[in-house]
């Protein structure tokens, strides 16, 4: 009776956690590179400017187009019709007042009917000249306020455009990678540099489709890693991304380290055995004696059928069909 432990082998690579590709939403020249490979950085600061004159004086003319509206809504367009609305009223009131004393007068016998209907239509025409200019104010107030409020927005959008220019890091980390140069094109396709985290790093594996349905989170990850040969790490599942990947068949599982090593880089290469289960005292033979994963030839050359358990990549478990005392051959004695 020995102990054996059922695992699930899988490949992968380490990756700092967080990490991402950085990319540009604009196209240009990059104009200045404002930080370097190793660099720590904090979310928001700044990493690359690209080349954006066109974009600059679309600001700077929006910012004059905003100016220039807000200057009208306080300037001398309105001044000259609040001026002519003073006008206007006061020659109103003029005319109402000419109005009543000639309606006294007529009231008397004094004056003619052609002065009476002469004063009405006066101030009729006044009345209706103070409210068309104030119409006329309202309607020139409007407009000033709708073109200030459009300039604005305009200026928000040009000032929008311009930030874009400007490349800045989404998270708190490490620039691991900068893949451009100065003075080169940049797109929207490809990426300008890799960002992830400083300190925490994680390992992305991939696991066969037929081995996924085993696999829980929190289940214990055994890794090996050429830069620390020799050592075996341990992590635990933390995540399985639900979609298959068509092209290799595999599914990708994050593991975090139980403890992180000193030192580690993103896509270093490791190997792991994802732990299923563990079993103390098993009667095992070595794997490769076992026959289309069912059988065993006996000492008299007579092939048995046994009932398998456990298994790992040199030992399998044999659960019944076979005593401890009963020798078998192996593939190369048949």
């Amino acid at each position: 009776m020995e102990r054996i432990t059922e695992s699930v082998y899988a490949s992968g690579i380490i990756k700092s956690k967080n990490q991402y590709q950085v990319f540009s939403t604009v196209g240009g020249l990059i104009q200045k590179i404002l930080v370097k490979e190793g660099d720590v950085v904090k979310k928001g600061d700044a990493l690359f400017v690209i080349q954006s004159e066109s974009s600059k004086l679309n600001a700077e003319n929006a910012k004059l187009s905003a100016d220039f509206a807000d200057l009208n809504t306080r300037g001398d367009r309105l001044n000259e019709l609040k001026s002519v609305i003073e006008t206007a009223r006061s020659k109103m009131l003029n005319d109402s007042l000419l109005l009543l004393r000639q309606r006294g007068l007529w009231a008397q016998q004094i004056g003619s009917k052609v002065e009476l209907e002469q004063r009405e239509l006066a101030y009729t025409s006044s009345a209706n000249n103070y409210e068309s200019a104030v119409l006329r104010y309202k309607d020139l107030q409007k407009q000033l306020k709708f073109a200030a409020a459009q300039s604005q927005k305009l200026l928000s959008i040009s000032k929008t455009i311009a930030q874009d220019f400007t490349i800045r890091s989404q998270t708190d980390g490490r620039v691991y990678s900068i893949s451009k140069e100065l003075g080169e094109i940049v797109n929207i396709q490809s990426p300008v540099a890799i960002i992830g985290d400083a300190e925490e790093f994680v390992a992305e594996l991939q696991v066969d489709e037929s081995d996924i349905a085993r696999i829980r989170l929190e289940q214990r990850v055994l890794l090996t890693l050429d830069s620390y040969k020799g050592q075996v790490l341990e992590a635990a599942i933390a995540k399985i991304d639900p979609l298959m990947n068509e092209r290799t068949r595999t599914f990708t599982v994050e593991a975090n380290f139980t403890k992180i090593p000193p030192t580690l880089y993103p896509n270093l290469t490791t190997e792991a055995n994802i732990v299923i289960q563990t079993k103390e005292k098993a009667m095992t033979i070595p794997r490769a004696y076992l026959l289309n994963d069912s059988l065993v030839m006996l000492e008299n050359k007579e092939k048995r059928m046994v009932e398998i358990g456990l298994k790992d990549y040199m030992k399998v478990e044999i659960l019944s069909g076979l005593s401890a005392n009963e020798t078998i051959l192996s593939p190369e004695a048949q």
